[in-house]
């Protein structure tokens, strides 16, 4: 198969994003290695990988319970009321806004297809909070929302590729 073969980019690709999901951190010349490829080879493809927004940005894993926050997922069921012009109104605030109205860091923003329709991820100091979000999700939105519900995440065993350092901390819970 020729280097430059569409599978063999599709596939280079995916080696160089598989390392970057384990430590973006790492050095172009240690992915370098791993992979197989130059120097060069990994800092081209990371670069056009970047510029067609296959890599939206890079971030860091942080432990919630040594910065007194925790994690929660909310998981949000749409009525059949049809959206229409108000999705930009709806991605605006739920993207930026109505997070920092009530303190929490909104992580992850996902549309599902599925039992629920919309899920968020987010990090809150507690349960009153993480409700306060729900409650100005309900305000703004209620139309649209027939039933919302979160969950607090208890112990995170991996997130974004990376295994707990505290793994054994898990114990305590059983």
């Amino acid at each position: 198969m020729p280097k430059s073969s569409r599978k063999q980019i599709d596939n280079d690709e995916k080696k160089i994003l598989r390392e970057l999901q384990k430590n973006s951190k790492e050095s172009i010349d240690k992915i370098a290695k791993k992979c197989g490829f130059s120097r060069q080879k990994v800092w081209r493809i990371i670069k056009r990988l970047e510029k067609n927004k296959t890599i939206w940005g890079y971030h860091a894993i942080v432990d919630n319970e040594k910065i007194n926050m925790k994690s929660y997922v909310m998981l949000l069921k749409r009525t059949n009321e049809p959206i229409g012009e108000d999705i930009d109104k709806i991605i605006k605030a739920t993207l930026s806004e109505i997070g920092k109205q009530v303190d929490v860091n909104v992580q992850v923003n996902s549309y599902l297809h599925g039992i629920y329709d919309w899920m968020f991820c987010f990090t809150a100091e507690d349960i009153r909070q993480a409700k306060k979000f729900s409650e100005v999700l309900t305000r703004n939105f209620s139309k649209y929302i027939a039933e919302i519900h979160i969950l607090e995440e208890i112990f995170p065993l991996k997130k974004c590729e990376s295994i707990n350092p505290n793994l054994d901390r898990l114990k305590e819970y059983f």
